[in-house]
């Protein structure tokens, strides 16, 4: 099966015309990859779960993710895959496996660092400091939408404390937005 980046790339343009959507799914690509290195996965599959975690959402936004594996069978992603993408809805059942608990660690995180990054004058990851974000954890109005607790208690059961957590991903969006694919994804500024 065919978990490269071009391919998961050309299926979410096709199915996703948001461009912040987009921006999204490739933050938590980012961040999915670099956990994968951390944990010695494969980090194509993991950064292809990452990329297409939100493939139906433009289409299906009130039944989200249940349609994931309807829209990826026709391009040969199997079952599993599209297991690994569902397991991110707030109402998944089973036991969530590792790659599972990643996604739902990251999921809201990358969009929480990426706001903070935004409201600073220079829009930079790598000046973003963890208290700024630990700050802005506090700061209810700031991007309300975004759970706090969500974040707080999927980094608990990943089994990674909260600041390592964070820290963890800004960096890896840090670096990963100075290489030539990424730059051009333009998550900030």
């Amino acid at each position: 099966m065919d978990f490269s980046r071009e391919k998961a790339w050309s299926v979410l343009t096709e199915h996703v015309g948001d461009m912040a959507l987009r921006k999204h799914c490739v933050a938590v690509e980012i961040a999915m990859r670099a956990y994968a290195e951390k944990f010695g996965e494969d980090p194509e599959y993991w950064g292809a779960v990452g990329l297409l975690h939100d493939i139906d959402f433009d289409k299906f936004p009130d039944e989200h993710p249940r349609h994931a594996a309807e829209l990826l069978a026709p391009y040969g992603y199997d079952r599993q895959f599209a297991d690994d993408i569902m397991a991110h809805s707030p109402d998944w059942a089973p036991e969530r496996t590792r790659l599972q608990k990643t996604l739902v660690a990251v999921d809201p995180l990358t969009g929480f660092i990426l706001a903070c990054a935004l409201v600073r004058p220079d829009k930079s990851l790598d000046n973003l400091e963890l208290k700024s974000i630990l700050k802005k954890m506090k700061d209810n109005s700031f991007s309300r939408a975004i759970k706090r607790e969500w974040i707080i208690d999927s980094a608990q059961a990943l089994g990674v404390g909260l600041e390592e957590h964070m820290e963890f991903v800004r960096t890896a969006l840090a670096e990963a937005v100075k290489t030539p694919l990424y730059r051009a994804a333009r998550l900030v500024g």
